[in-house]
């Protein structure tokens, strides 16, 4: 029986994160071996490691998303994978975890067996050329994608909170309340004095764009850097997007000077030497401060500007789109959001649907309202199928379409994923055609969406949605899209394998 200790991180730290860590705790049971597992999600650690458990484990398995602090394992074996492939199959992850720790234990054994007759330095030298290797594999599956949903996933609660309260400040006080000038923060209470709720609007108005939305970019950029350079590279990742606001080259521009800064403080921390009294002034003094000099230069004089312009370009073009053109670009949002229900694919989508929601001098609103719908339509047509077609669905996939309600409704696709899991090749193309059709829809209507998220709880908030009938058409339609094709894919459970299931359960 194996000791095994594991974390769990995926970009918004909800679902994924704990789906991931119940994936390996079964996985681990049905194998007959001990887990603890650490979920890293959107409230911080749960079920923290300690060093002892620490020490004790054969081997640690990393599932995540993001970028995860590994100095506490140094010595000892990690195995980094996904939270898909934890959600998937997690008795899989489990073997091939084990069988990279034994496979580093016949290693560092031949190794040992070695030096009785070898120099320390070459047994050293074969021991360094180990840790590079795995380094570089552990780069190459980190990789400049992972690095933009780490700085995604620390960006989507400013976006979430700020929009959400710019909903409820038009709902309060109406949308003059976006023009409302706020330079001076006390005609808060002085200039609508006569009318205590426009007051409170435009405090919320304040709070959520004034406050929240100017983070977004910074908060992107700092965390794009912390995933390549670490702790040092947030100063400049920060300070680069700060600068991309400045410019005009907003979201773009904080995504290139998040990678910037980050890339940057990584080589310069691995080029300079200093002597070992003056090395605790490279990550507190000499990293940030060059780091930020030289981000800062280039998005002033050499980035901002060309960013600028092909983020307005952008901007023109898809404010441009009408009709069937903007029909299939909402399909392919739809398609996005539906592919793998929050993971990576699911969240380029959003961020770039999020992106253009809040540029601050030119939002478009039409794409985040396509990838709202899609993503809504996943557990709403599950929930609908396993309500009409009970034959077709387990006891357990039954008992979660009740929830999928409701995931469905406020915009937690991630209530497909159990689905998914259990029958991949019916259900992924199900929800994705649905997702499509609603998708594509919203757009032809021209919907627009001016927050970022809520589901169906700030859709009547006024001034929220544009085109609010269409709009709930278009979820409704990819809803029954999605229904037709599971009871089309799917066939209906025999007795014999209902009892199975419920056997397993």
């Amino acid at each position: 029986m194996a000791r095994i200790v594991a974390i769990t991180s995926c970009p918004t730290g909800i679902a994924h994160t704990f789906m991931a860590a119940e994936g390996l705790q079964r996985g681990a049971e049905a194998l007959g071996h001990t887990i603890k597992v650490e979920t890293q999600g959107s409230v911080g650690a749960q079920n923290t490691l300690t060093p002892e458990e620490i020490a004790a484990a054969d081997v640690v398995i990393i599932a995540a998303d993001t970028k995860v602090d590994l100095r506490r394992f140094s010595a000892k074996t990690v195995y980094e994978t996904s939270t898909s492939a934890a959600i998937k199959d997690g008795q899989t992850v489990i073997r091939e975890a084990l069988a990279r720790a034994a496979a580093t234990a016949g290693q560092v054994s031949a190794s040992a067996s070695g030096a009785a007759r070898a120099e320390s330095g070459e047994s050293s030298g074969y021991l360094a050329r180990v840790q590079q290797a795995k380094a570089a594999q552990a780069q190459a599956r980190r990789g400049p994608y992972k690095h933009l949903l780490t700085g995604v996933s620390y960006m989507i609660p400013f976006v979430v909170a700020g929009g959400i309260l710019i909903a409820l400040a038009f709902a309060i006080a109406g949308y003059r309340i976006a023009f409302y000038d706020t330079s001076n923060l006390t005609t808060l209470t002085t200039g609508f004095s006569a009318n205590p709720l426009q007051s409170v609007g435009a405090a919320l108005f304040v709070i959520g764009a004034k406050a929240g939305f100017l983070l977004f970019v910074p908060i992107l950029s700092g965390f794009i850097a912390y995933s390549i350079a670490d702790r040092p590279g947030i100063a400049p990742g920060m300070i680069g997007g700060v600068l991309a606001s400045l410019t005009g080259s907003g979201f773009l521009g904080g995504i290139i000077a998040g990678f910037l800064a980050g890339y940057l403080v990584y080589w310069m921390n691995r080029s300079i030497r200093l002597p070992s009294n003056l090395a605790g002034l490279l990550p507190v003094l000499i990293l940030p401060l060059f780091g930020s000099l030289i981000v800062g230069l280039l998005m002033l004089y050499v980035i901002g500007t060309p960013v600028a312009l092909l983020n307005q370009a952008l901007v023109n073009g898809l404010k441009d789109l009408q009709g069937a053109n903007a029909a299939v670009l909402g399909l392919i949002i739809g398609l996005m959001m539906a592919f793998d229900m929050g993971g990576p694919v699911n969240k380029a989508a959003y961020a770039f649907s999020t992106g253009l929601l809040l540029d601050a001098h030119n939002p478009v609103y039409l794409p985040m309202a396509a990838a709202m719908a899609a993503g809504m339509t996943p557990p709403l047509g599950l929930a609908l199928a396993t309500l009409l077609f009970k034959n077709r669905f387990t006891p357990d996939e039954r008992e979660a379409g009740k929830a999928a309600w409701v995931l469905g409704l406020s915009f937690i696709t991630e209530g497909a994923i159990p689905f998914a899991a259990n029958d991949p090749f019916r259900v992924i193309p199900s929800i994705m055609v649905g997702s499509a059709v609603t998708g594509a829809l919203s757009a032809f209507f021209g919907c627009q969406l001016h927050v970022p998220h809520g589901g169906i709880w700030v859709m009547f908030l006024p001034g929220v949605v544009g085109n609010l009938p269409q709009y709930l058409l278009s979820i409704v339609v990819g809803t029954l899209v999605t229904t037709g094709m599971l009871f089309v894919l799917k066939r209906p459970i025999t007795v014999e394998q209902e009892r199975l299931e419920a056997a397993l359960a």
